[in-house]
């Protein structure tokens, strides 16, 4: 079994650095559904996934440049404070209400982002205040377009409100909550959706270090299930940093909504007991 789960860990890193939602967007469910693995182990392990698609994808963004770094660092405050309270939540609730909720967050962020149509970069964006004043806006060159792209930063307060409630959906799913710091930087603050992505794998190690050890307090991390897991998706990380940075937007999204809406509704009907 940890040969599978190894495969299915690279296949994790891969979507989860494209996309930067982080490797649990395919390890929870694949340990769940495919393997039986308790939920909670499973979240235990898709905490460690998420620190090792940070560390195997944000070095690469960084050094390009993708990533935008004070953006990430003023808005893991706010993740960071919500996974702690997320992971101690997380000891209260029951399995079937944790499989619920994560699929109702996946899928409505899926559908925020159809939402977006096929814009390839943010138009016409103000730049917010706070932003201005913190000096949140910055460039980058995309190999997809073969063109600098600068841009600018907008509803800050929104976008840090809705960074709060991601870190606690990581701390209680323990999927990186990258679908919702996506979502908060490239609909509420305009960034465009590469920085997004890149920022928000930069962003989520800290997240999911931040509820690890109250997980491995609780004794919820399986070493047997979260080795192959940390090195299939570190590998997989690794590999899908380069593929995103080839990509158009506009091809990024056409994942995106898939595969989360595929994973909403599989999780969904397993916490209503339709799926056993």
């Amino acid at each position: 079994m940890a040969a599978e789960i190894l495969l299915i860990s690279i296949l994790a890193g891969i979507v989860g650095s494209v996309l930067g939602l982080g490797g649990g967007i395919v390890v929870t469910p694949a340990l769940t559904l495919l393997f039986g693995v308790d939920i909670r182990l499973a979240i235990g392990a898709s905490i460690i996934s998420v620190i090792a698609t940070s560390s195997g994808a944000a070095i690469a963004y960084i050094k390009d440049r993708i990533t935008n770094v004070r953006v990430g660092m003023f808005l893991e405050i706010a993740t960071t404070v919500g996974a702690v309270t997320g992971a101690f939540l997380g000891g209260l609730m029951s399995p079937a209400v944790l499989y619920i909720i994560f699929g109702l967050l996946l899928l409505y962020s899926a559908l925020a982002m159809l939402k977006k149509g096929k814009s390839e970069l943010p138009q016409d964006v103000p730049m917010h205040p706070l932003a201005q004043k913190l000096k949140l806006q910055g460039a980058y060159y995309d190999k997809a377009l073969n063109e600098n792209v600068s841009y600018h930063v907008d509803n800050v307060y929104g976008g840090f409100g809705v960074m709060y409630g991601a870190g606690v959906v990581s701390g209680l799913l323990g999927i990186g909550s990258g679908s919702f710091k996506v979502m908060a930087m490239d609909v509420f603050m305009k960034l465009p959706l590469k920085v997004s992505s890149a920022t928000s794998n930069f962003m989520m190690g800290v997240t999911g270090a931040a509820s690890a050890g109250v997980y491995l307090f609780r004794g919820d991390i399986d070493p047997g299930i979260a080795a192959p897991v940390a090195l299939g998706v570190l590998i997989g990380a690794t590999a899908g940093a380069r593929i995103m940075q080839r990509m158009k937007s506009t091809t990024i999204r056409k994942w995106f909504v898939p595969v989360l809406t595929y994973v909403a509704v599989q999780m969904i009907l397993q916490g209503t007991g339709v799926i056993v």
